[in-house]
């Protein structure tokens, strides 16, 4: 419902009142964790699809319970005796709806005084009582209703949580009521799916059974006693990897990229209990994607590139696994049941072999034995204060945080004015220096400049803050090195007074630096070309995983499994370059991002967008003129025509991380100094081989050709020297001489 936060709260409204989801989710870490529990269970899932209806203040309580109730009994034709309740212990509105609607009486309507009953979606924002439907699978399956002591076996499965959203959680504790009160509700597929096919278990249902049936026959192990789990483990776990992949995250140490490698590395070691000497997991791919590729098309575009980064990932497992497997061994050979591993054992497996914690906890889950994660807390907390003590960066963040607390907090978004123009006249509206709000500054003075509204570009979605100069009425002026801004909008320009003095509430002319701009744009519009042609030529799975644009040069970073040919190079850059000739207007336009998206734009997985974002429109497709060659969501500046970057040229690719990739190349005025320098070598080459510039290929190979027969010459001589000295020289030969002459006794 994050999606939805603002539209509870009041601050948001859309065109329509209620709405219907179907979403994919992950859950492996933070507050909904179930990542212990996946393959233990019959209902836990790092990988779900969920189900879910809303109300925007227009139905509430009484209807939800309704519609719930008529879903479950009438459509889904399910039995009302299988059916029981829980509702919030405070919700007397709630418990008396069930009754009229179901007929239950109080034993089977629950009330919890808990959280379990009370959601929230995290300490401040939306929440409310909430109301959770369970389906009874039968008595012969362990475990107890909601609330009672054995609540957490899977007889009593929750498969629909209706949350009757009333309040706004504040930050000093206080709720307050909501504007309108609202409903979001949401039930898991695979559960619902697990009672409709007649089993009490997810992983029982026709999607999981093909999956562990495939995983059965890639490890030749059945899916039975000890292997059960780690069969279900694989089948789980492959739905998230594939996911996070196709939508553009990729393995690495932090964030989303670090959840999706314990996910993977939990498959693989779980593989790896089974038997699997050589990868394996990436096989079962072409399995999920038959089964989930026409509901989820993602799935077949970036089938290639999830089997790639799958078999690159167990590939860099397998060479540590062994390693660590032993490390883990050692230190718990003398442990025993209910022993605890050392917290600074677990943070050497994770920082040496990429163990991560949890996956050593299931590594020492059959002997019982448990992680003192404080230790590991603390081992973790040494490690990176030592890092910050040993930084060596660009200095103090100096008054980062200035500007979001105190008189910095109350200032309003700034104006910005840059995409249509490079100068502007402005107010001068606060300062700072060396870290504190001041009102004066003088020559000499480091500074930092909030205007009501600006020219100046603040450094956003990979492109580099603007330069220039800044002149006050009084003769001032300041030399603006950088632009930023911060998470409210405020532009924060950078700088130190170059003479006079200046105070807050004087007037400016805010300068860009025109040629610095021009070269940005042109760079920053290559960028959109090469994300375009590298999609066209490479397929479907390429996107964005990051750029810088600047007035030297440009980089462009992209999911990918392997390192382009030359040919592939060529035909990129040969593309691009015929898009800039096309001298085809940019144009910009602004909409919501859902009318931008159908309308084919490009949108960055994990970006957040505003109500209305900037589409921007370069070129004309080559197969239809009548599409433009490129349209991305983007909000930084550009050139006005596709001819004003002039000459794209790619100057290199390097690998970034598994399955990144990074183009770096330079336009216009540095493309064409990249050129004759590439030329004035080629030059210079040809002169010292005396030599021709387009026959310098065939000189080399003239060269390399006599020096490795000169190679042969000399080793054959030397195994000649190393046989005792034997000449085949002749007498004439120097050795042959003086064994004839020796005589032992000589001198």
């Amino acid at each position: 419902m994050v999606q939805f936060k603002n539209v509870f709260i009041g601050e948001e409204t859309r065109p329509y009142q209620r709405a219907v989801t179907s979403q994919k989710c992950i859950r492996a870490g933070g507050k909904h964790n179930d990542l212990d529990n996946v393959g233990y269970t019959a209902r836990h899932h790092t990988f779900f699809e969920m189900l879910g209806n809303f109300s925007f203040g227009d139905y509430f309580k009484e209807d939800a319970i309704f519609y719930a109730w008529d879903l479950l009994t009438r459509e889904f034709a399910l039995p009302a005796e299988k059916l029981l309740v829980t509702v919030y212990a405070d919700d007397e509105e709630a418990a008396g709806l069930w009754k009229k609607v179901t007929g239950f009486d109080d034993r089977k309507i629950i009330k919890i005084a808990t959280a379990d009953n009370f959601w929230s979606m995290g300490d401040t924002g939306p929440c409310g009582p909430c109301s959770e439907i369970f389906y009874d699978h039968g008595d012969h399956i362990p475990g107890g209703p909601p609330g009672s002591p054995d609540e957490d076996g899977d007889r009593f499965i929750e498969i629909w949580n209706l949350v009757f959203m009333q309040f706004d959680q504040q930050a000093d504790g206080k709720r307050v009521a909501l504007p309108k009160p609202s409903i979001d509700t949401g039930m898991g597929l695979e559960r619902i799916a697990a009672v409709l096919q007649g089993v009490h278990d997810n992983y029982d249902i026709d999607l999981f059974k093909t999956l562990i049936a495939a995983s059965e026959e890639a490890l030749q192990v059945k899916a039975s006693g000890g292997a059960r789990a780690s069969h279900r483990v694989i089948a789980d776990h492959l739905r998230s990897i594939s996911f996070l992949l196709a939508d553009g995250v990729t393995p690495s140490n932090e964030g989303r990229g670090y959840v999706l490698r314990r996910i993977m590395r939990r498959a693989m070691r779980h593989a790896h209990l089974l038997g699997a000497k050589e990868p394996v997991v990436h096989t079962l791919v072409p399995t999920l994607v038959d089964e989930m590729g026409a509901a989820y098309p993602e799935l077949v575009r970036a089938k290639a590139l999830i089997e790639n980064n799958i078999l690159q990932e167990e590939e860099r497992f397998l060479r540590t696994l062994g390693r660590g497997m032993g490390l883990l061994n050692e230190a718990t050979a003398s442990l025993g049941k209910g022993d605890q591993l050392p917290g600074d054992v677990a943070f050497k497996l994770y920082d040496t072999y990429g163990f991560p914690l949890d996956l050593t906890e299931d590594a020492l889950r059959a002997k019982d034995i448990t992680v003192d994660k404080a230790g590991f807390d603390a081992a973790m907390a040494a490690q990176k204060a030592s890092g910050r003590a040993h930084w060596k960066g660009s200095g103090d963040a100096g008054s980062a945080g200035l500007w979001d607390r105190g008189d910095g907090a109350n200032l309003a978004s700034t104006m910005f004015l840059g995409y249509g123009q490079e100068s502007a006249k402005a107010h001068l509206l606060a300062m700072a220096k060396a870290g504190e709000m001041v009102s004066q500054a003088k020559a000499g003075d480091a500074v930092e400049l909030v205007f009501d509204q600006t020219p100046f570009y603040a450094e956003s979605g990979g492109q580099t803050g603007d330069t220039g100069l800044i002149r006050f009425a009084d003769q001032g002026e300041v030399r603006i090195s950088d632009t930023i801004k911060t998470a409210r909008g405020v532009f924060i320009h950078l700088g130190t007074v170059e003479r006079g003095t200046i105070n807050v509430g004087d007037d400016a002319e805010l300068l860009v630096d025109h040629e610095r701009r021009r070269a940005i744009r042109a760079n920053h519009s290559a960028t959109h070309l090469l994300h375009a042609a590298l999609h066209r030529h490479l397929g479907d799975h390429v996107a964005q995983k990051g750029s810088f644009v600047g007035p030297d040069y440009l980089r462009f970073d992209f999911t990918h499994a392997g390192p382009l040919s030359a040919e592939e190079l060529s035909r990129i850059e040969d593309e691009v370059n015929a898009i800039v000739r096309q001298n085809a207007d940019a144009i910009t336009r602004e909409t919501s991002p859902e009318e931008a998206i159908k309308a084919g734009a490009t949108a960055l997985f994990g970006e957040k967008y505003g109500d209305t974002v900037r589409v921007l429109s370069l070129g004309q497709d080559m197969d239809d003129a009548r599409r433009p060659y490129s349209i991305e969501l983007c909000g930084g500046t550009h050139v006005g025509r596709t001819g004003d970057i002039a000459l794209i040229k790619i100057t290199g690719q390097s690998s970034v991380a598994a399955g990144v990739r990074r183009i770096e190349a330079v336009t216009g005025a540095k493309a064409l100094e990249y050129v004759r320098a590439e030329e004035k070598a080629l030059q210079e080459a040809a002169g010292l081989l005396k030599s021709l510039p387009e026959d310098l290929p065939k000189r080399l190979a003239q060269l390399l050709n006599e020096r490795r027969a000169l190679e042969r010459e000399v080793s054959k001589l030397r195994k000649q020297v190393a046989m005792g000295g034997a000449c085949s020289l002749g007498a004439g030969c120097r050795n042959h001489q003086r064994h004839r002459l020796y005589r032992p006794g000589s001198q």
